[in-house]
């Protein structure tokens, strides 16, 4: 336990602090010196992609699937798949925590994140679209970062195995077996405050569903293009309710979020450090850009183009982030403050729809966080695939051990408070970070040349 506890601080304690005026500090983590600078070089190297190219992506979404491999997925559903695991915990409990941590100010410095993670979307998942390989189990592709991981260290060698690549794929997979059991404890958790459901029953009902999708062959991408955008846009509708019923109260939110991201009157009174680490950690953690997840539903897509799995990556940044957490943000700060005041965690969005929507606001989120969670689960077992077959070969008999694995991580979880795969699926998602950022700095080149590749047969219109 002093091992894991050791690792969990060095990837995700502060390094150093920087101090400010009024006596408050930056804590920088290694984490958050390995994504903003990375975030920040990627961003003016692909000359400010998510603006410059934001109205391809939203051409591109609207696309239909042109690819004709068997099996394979498209552009927009490895958006949709990816979308299913950004969207979940990290846009409500994530949002809550940042904003009682670090103000409304946090708001705004994860919007900033979202933009320059967007940049480091596009590079990973255009390099795992370059360096795919065919899958003879599930048909069509796969691929992501223990595939061009093991491309980089190989040099064109015929190896099985890069060592880098392993550490990457094992972390992978320590990662999503913590991350199911913080599933199912948040669904029973939410469902027992709602609706007293015993934390058994429902916890039985989530993992035989689970079990009934991830044990097909090909089921998973089908519930998730139902399942995620129908979850997405109604709490998106939700959240414009909520906005356009208080529209008066809206400049004054801006304001806040603005003067409290930047007042001298933050910095002065200590806020400012907490403003812009907990936006900026909360945004890196919601969005995943950079920790190499994303990718693995990027290499399995069929396009014309891999610079357009990119940007349908930068894409899925966007939507979570500037789209997603913001419905969080502007629910809790359009309730009155009193309403509030002294609450912390879930309780806090939980008191805030109770104050837009009455009582039916704390079983809207319970079944909101269900459907987030829910499709999380499904997506990262399909992350997992190309991870397991990298480490195991191609066999059923290792993808179906790791979906049981992962199952009973989902079950304990629903029962247990807390156990230590928590922190080790935290550990997990460090891991998988470091590795993934330490390659594609160095490979970065090939996506950015990708890039304007795509942008000049654009403009030639032979695409």
């Amino acid at each position: 336990m002093k091992i894991i506890y050791a690792i969990y601080n060095f990837l995700w304690g502060d390094l150093f602090t920087i101090p400010l005026p009024g006596g408050s500090s930056i804590g920088i983590s290694l984490l958050v010196l390995l994504l903003i600078p990375s975030g920040i070089y990627f961003t003016v190297r692909t000359k400010f992609l998510p603006i410059r190219c934001f109205p391809e992506m939203l051409r591109i979404s609207v696309e239909k699937k042109t690819g004709e491999k068997k099996g394979a997925i498209s552009g927009l559903q490895a958006l949709i798949v990816a979308t299913a695991t950004r969207v979940g915990m990290g846009n409500m409990v994530g949002v809550v925590a940042a904003i009682s941590a670090g103000g409304a100010g946090a708001v705004f410095w994860m919007w900033v994140t979202a933009l320059i993670g967007s940049s480091t979307a596009f590079i990973e998942a255009t390099l795992a679209q370059m360096h795919k390989q065919e899958d003879p189990l599930y048909g069509g592709y796969r691929g992501g970062p223990a595939y061009y991981i093991h491309d980089f260290f190989a040099k064109g060698k015929t190896k099985r195995y890069s060592i880098i690549a392993v550490l990457f794929a094992l972390s992978g997979l320590l990662c999503w077996c913590g991350v199911s059991q913080v599933i199912s404890n948040s669904v029973s958790s939410a469902f027992y405050n709602a609706f007293q459901i015993p934390p058994m029953v429902s916890t039985i009902i989530l993992v035989a569903l689970a079990a009934i999708i991830v044990l097909r062959k090909n089921t998973t991408v089908k519930v998730l293009d139902i399942v995620v955008p129908i979850m997405a846009a109604f709490y998106f509708v939700i959240a414009l309710f909520v906005i356009f019923t208080n529209l008066g109260s809206l400049p004054a939110v801006f304001t806040r979020i603005f003067e409290e991201a930047f007042g001298l009157r933050q910095m002065v009174a200590g806020g400012f450090g907490a403003a812009l680490m907990n936006g900026v950690k909360r945004g890196l953690f919601s969005n995943e850009a950079g920790s190499g997840s994303a990718p693995c539903a990027a290499a399995a897509s069929d396009v014309s183009h891999p610079a357009k799995s990119g940007l349908f990556q930068a894409f899925g940044v966007f939507i979570d982030t500037i789209i997603i957490c913001s419905c969080t943000a502007f629910i809790m700060l359009l309730a009155p403050a009193e309403t509030l005041a002294g609450l912390e965690g879930m309780a806090l969005l939980q008191a805030a729809m109770g104050y837009h929507f009455g009582d039916i606001g704390v079983i809207f989120i319970a079944v909101t966080l269900w459907l987030f969670c829910f499709s999380t689960f499904i997506g990262i077992l399909y992350y997992a695939r190309p991870n397991v077959a990298y480490l195991f070969g191609d066999n059923w008999t290792s993808q179906t051990a790791y979906k049981i694995l992962a199952l009973a991580m989902l079950f304990i979880g629903g029962l247990a408070t807390y156990t230590f795969v928590w922190d080790l699926g935290d550990i997990g998602v460090g891991l998988m970070t470091v590795f993934n950022i330490i390659v594609i700095l160095p490979m970065g080149g090939k996506a950015i040349k990708t890039l304007d590749e795509y942008t000049k047969l654009r403009k030639e219109g032979k695409m």
